[in-house]
């Protein structure tokens, strides 16, 4: 783990475009990468040893886990945006009444969306259509899943404000410790080993449970140990209490882009209900193939958000030809990585695909043929994902969620229906190269002739009424100034006020 001596936040708004990205970038790929593999390894263990049901139980639940992780992650991406935004501006005490007001809001969501879920996975994995064979299966798994919701979504909120601070490597070294634990618990609680029983299927929801309870305790305990400037103190535990115009934001400006993601887990549940009515073969294929189209995502993914971060913090910072160039050195960069992986596993798909399927499965050349007219999809994601980010760093999140809508709910779901008299199951396959091309022209016109750059997070950046004269100039007292020095995070040589973030006109 890095130094508990320096807090590694990095000034976004300083320094080359594309390596700045690049490197910013790199932590989250890479922990993208594990989360990845950390998904496979369970699905190998899931799948290679419990069979093609418990296959399909786990890819049913986890799709109802993305939905409710769709649901926070507007509350988590305004967030991060707001926080990018004040580090951007150089104003520590604003992200901070953003951290505290966001954390209570969205740790008392999390726990609702528990409490909820426990009863009622037994009708959502119904409602879903899941295979008999799978649905006992299916609904012990959820069940533990809903138990692990607070810590899974607590950790991902912490990760996503240090991103936004500029601290990439420290959600990194973290998730790997999730990875770990994860990894080495499932066998343990799938299979059992000495007093400990055999809990199956339930297991792998088990390991990632505590895994997480672990890990986000952990990075608390490191986070108030090396005094991280956005650690709130004892001193400091009423910016806790919600601010009702950040509370606000969240809502009006997080909701939006929560929708997106729901909408996206929305469209890939219809998805796997109209690959269920096909049958466990061609259910369990389509689950291998969504195993291998995770690690596609991953550079878009980890570019994408990386842009957001950057451009939240040149919006701060009213450097709009600097938020342009971070545009299109994540479209290039994607287009790069993601297109090169794409290449890669159509070449090799047969040998990666084998591993999430039981040796000899039919379901093999079924993953095979889906995955060639699919794959090619994620390459127009990339592009839309990290447009949308930017568009999204100032506030602007409507339209880009209109997009999705219209994408998803207006051009896939549709296409992958009325397409099945014509072409069967294909017609499955086919509706995501369709409604992904259709996205990406529409987020590129908004770019170029669409408001977006007039749209602002917060309408007035709330003053605490006993801030000194630094706070209300966007500069952070001197205790707090001289942490982020050692960070390598300088403050402005000058007490201006905060830029305002829209452009000029």
């Amino acid at each position: 783990m890095p130094s508990p001596s320096k807090p590694a936040l990095r000034d976004l708004t300083q320094g080359p475009i594309a390596p700045t990205l690049l490197v910013f970038a790199l932590p989250i790929l890479a922990g993208n990468v594990l989360q990845s593999l950390n998904g496979s390894v369970n699905a190998v263990w899931v799948g290679g040893h419990l069979g093609e049901a418990a296959l399909t139980a786990t890819a049913n639940a986890n799709n109802v886990l993305f939905a409710l992780v769709g649901a926070m992650f507007g509350i988590s991406m305004a967030t991060n945006i707001l926080v990018a935004q004040a580090m951007g501006a150089h104003n520590i005490a604003q992200a901070k009444r953003v951290l505290g007001s966001s954390a209570t809001f969205f740790g008392l969501i999390s726990l609702v969306l528990a409490l909820l879920g426990w009863p009622l996975s037994h009708s959502l994995m119904r409602w879903m259509d899941t295979p008999e064979a799978s649905l006992p299966l299916a609904e012990a798994y959820l069940q533990v899943i809903f138990l692990a919701i607070p810590l899974l979504f607590m950790f991902s909120f912490v990760t996503a404000v240090l991103r936004g601070a500029g601290d990439t490597k420290t959600p990194f070294w973290f998730l790997l410790l999730v990875v770990l634990l994860d990894i080495a618990l499932n066998p343990l609680l799938i299979f059992g080993w000495g007093p400990v029983p055999a809990f199956g299927v339930q297991g792998s929801a088990m390991a990632t449970l505590v895994a997480n309870g672990l890990s986000f305790a952990a990075l608390l305990a490191w986070l108030r140990l090396r005094r991280h400037p956005l650690w709130i103190g004892r001193r400091q535990l009423g910016l806790f209490k919600p601010d009702p115009a950040i509370v606000r934001t969240l809502v009006v400006k997080g909701l939006p882009m929560g929708v997106q993601l729901v909408m996206i887990s929305m469209a890939m549940i219809a998805m796997i209900s109209m690959v269920n009515a096909y049958g466990v073969l061609t259910a369990s294929a389509y689950s291998a193939a969504l195993q291998l189209w995770t690690y596609v995502q991953m550079p878009a993914m980890a570019i994408g958000a990386a842009c957001s971060s950057m451009a939240a913090q040149n919006v701060g910072a009213g450097l709009w030809k600097r938020v342009d160039a971070t545009a299109r050195a994540g479209m290039l960069a994607n287009i790069v990585m993601t297109g090169s992986l794409i290449a890669l596993i159509v070449l090799l798909d047969r040998w990666v695909l084998g591993w999430f399927l039981p040796t000899g499965s039919a379901s093999l050349a079924v993953a095979r043929h889906l995955n060639h007219i699919a794959i090619g999809s994620f390459l127009f994601f990339g592009v839309t994902f990290v447009l949308s980010g930017v568009v999204r760093a100032t506030g602007a999140v409507l339209v880009p969620m209109v997009i999705l809508g219209i994408a998803m709910w207006g051009i896939r779901v549709p296409a992958a229906k009325w397409l099945q008299p014509a072409l069967g199951v294909d017609a499955i396959w086919w509706s995501f190269p369709i409604s992904s091309a259709a996205s990406v022209l529409m987020i590129l016109a908004y770019y170029r002739w669409g408001s977006w750059r007039s749209a602002r997070m917060l309408p007035q950046a709330p003053q605490d009424p006993v801030a000194t004269p630094a706070e209300v100039a966007g500069q952070p007292p001197t205790p707090v100034c001289s942490v982020g020095a050692e960070a390598g995070y300088s403050a402005p040589t000058h007490a201006d006020p905060v830029p305002d973030v829209r452009p000029s006109r």
